[in-house]
């Protein structure tokens, strides 16, 4: 009798040894990845870090340089008027991104991928960029140490931050192998994740993107001639192409596309119409230079309004009295194709690199052809991004057509106003090279108080005050203070 009570107990422990004898397997997510690697991490960060600076241009940049302006603020204040909050950058989002950058860097160097290490020093390089040329001197050499028990970080000196970007920035050029693919994948703004044969052409495109990023900050402390061997490093990069390759096409820019898929859309993808146009218009500054040249990019950024029996692109006063407000719906707005347009995520355009070349060909640099060639293309190439074509005769009409006569002062002055329309929707830029060229020149509303002065930097968080006191005063004391009055060094 007792084998047939053990017969049913022997088969229920087979039974339970053969459930679990694959347990671990059955119960692995396929798509969840094992360990951490630079593949992982890289598409997260690129669609996380563009979306603040693609909010941050909208919010920001776009009503302090008269873009656009909010209908109604009654209140006084508004960047239009020139009051800046402090901390109205991008402080928070970008010290959690670069603490990933630093994983990403970390983890590639122990793998031996000296290609995502270069990815990694490029987007840190920019990021800082934006960092220090918004606030002036920044946490850096000690920022991203808080595992070392670092929760203090003492503040950089901006010329000692420029010096080692520029340095990480070479770095970065000489790391980079085309002949490679990226071993993890992972990466959403060149697909460099597979060769083409025996190149690959995504590693190329990063490459571009580390030296025209070199170009533009080159240029952005070209005043500081002297201090930094600016001049040296511009001429080898322009001298040699095939070892610094920069922009060439629009093939090449530094641009995440957004995909339109979960979880990666467009940041104003849900945006509703109340917060989307019908409380900020685009000013009279800005529109109607463009309505002056029958610019086409009109039709992508812009929606119409009636005037009379005409649909028209129509702007509204900038840094206007506190007592005015404007109806909604009378003014031109952003597009709603501009919610979902999968370019919207711009980080440098080849338009802006042929915009510096006119600069520095007006300065006596060697770059290959005429001021007027870099100035045309760059306005051509800004079509191309936006998906446009411009007009017969569009580049030889007044208010377009380049003048070589001119002083020289006045062709920079009509170069920085092309640079300026072709910065639409690049986090900060057109502002920090309005604080460095005085360009494009803007009108001054009557509703902004005689004391507020065109801001040059945004003043800390407030709450450095508590957590990092004995940094931020050291900071300040450097500085010279911490309100928007205030020069960083690349401009005083």
């Amino acid at each position: 009798m007792l084998k047939y009570i053990y017969i049913p107990v022997i088969m229920l422990l087979g039974l339970l040894a053969s459930c679990t004898g694959n347990f671990e397997e059955l119960n692995t997510d396929p798509n969840r990845p094992k360990e951490i690697t630079p593949g992982v991490m890289l598409g997260q960060l690129q669609y996380q870090i563009v979306n603040s600076t693609v909010n941050a241009s909208r919010n920001f940049t776009h009503e302090l340089m008269q873009v656009d302006a909010p209908r109604a603020s009654a209140g006084g204040g508004g960047l239009h008027r020139y009051i800046v909050n402090p901390g109205a950058g991008v402080w928070n989002n970008f010290y959690t991104y670069l603490t990933d950058i630093q994983d990403i860097y970390v983890i590639s160097e122990q793998l031996n991928e000296p290609n995502y290490k270069a990815i990694a020093l490029v987007y840190k390089s920019w990021t800082y960029s934006i960092l220090t040329d918004l606030y002036g001197d920044v946490p850096y050499s000690q920022a991203t140490k808080a595992l070392e028990g670092n929760f203090k970080p003492t503040f950089d000196k901006q010329k000692d931050i420029y010096i080692q970007i520029l340095k990480d920035l070479e770095t970065a050029n000489g790391l980079f192998d085309e002949t490679k693919a990226l071993t993890y994948g992972g990466d959403m703004l060149y697909n460099a994740n597979a060769l083409s044969g025996a190149k690959n052409p995504g590693i190329l495109k990063w490459k571009k993107f580390c030296n025209s990023l070199r170009l533009r900050l080159l240029l952005r402390i070209s005043k500081r001639e002297g201090e930094v061997n600016v001049k040296e490093q511009i001429t080898s990069i322009l001298a040699d192409p095939a070892n610094n390759p920069v922009f060439t096409s629009n093939a090449d820019e530094a641009i995440f596309r957004y995909p339109g898929t979960f979880p990666f859309f467009n940041p104003f993808y849900n945006a509703r119409q109340v917060d989307w146009r019908d409380g900020n218009y685009y000013t009279k500054f800005f529109m109607d230079k463009m309505n002056a040249v029958n610019d086409p990019r009109r039709a992508v950024w812009s929606t119409q309004v009636k005037s009379g029996t005409e649909n028209a692109y129509q702007g509204i006063e900038s840094g206007y009295p506190t007592t005015l407000e404007y109806a909604v719906g009378n003014n031109s707005s952003y597009s709603d194709a501009l919610k979902t347009l999968p370019q919207l995520g711009v980080m440098m355009t080849f338009a802006e690199v042929e915009f510096i070349k006119a600069e520095l060909a007006l300065k006596g640099f060697i770059t290959g052809s005429s001021p007027k060639y870099h100035y045309e293309n760059g306005i051509m190439a800004s079509m191309t991004q936006w998906g446009v074509s411009a007009p017969a005769g569009f580049l030889a009409q007044p208010g377009i057509i380049y003048n070589a006569t001119a002083t020289s002062e006045k062709q920079l002055e009509q170069i920085m106003l092309q640079k300026y329309y072709a910065y639409f929707f690049v986090d900060y830029q057109s502002w920090f090279e309005k604080r460095r060229t005085g360009y494009p020149v803007l009108p001054r509303g009557t509703g902004i108080p005689a004391e507020n002065n065109f801001p040059y930097r945004v003043p800390y968080p407030t709450y450095l005050q508590s957590l990092n006191p004995e940094a931020l005063a050291g900071a300040v004391a450097s500085m010279g203070g911490d309100n928007s009055d205030i020069k960083v060094w690349w401009d005083k």
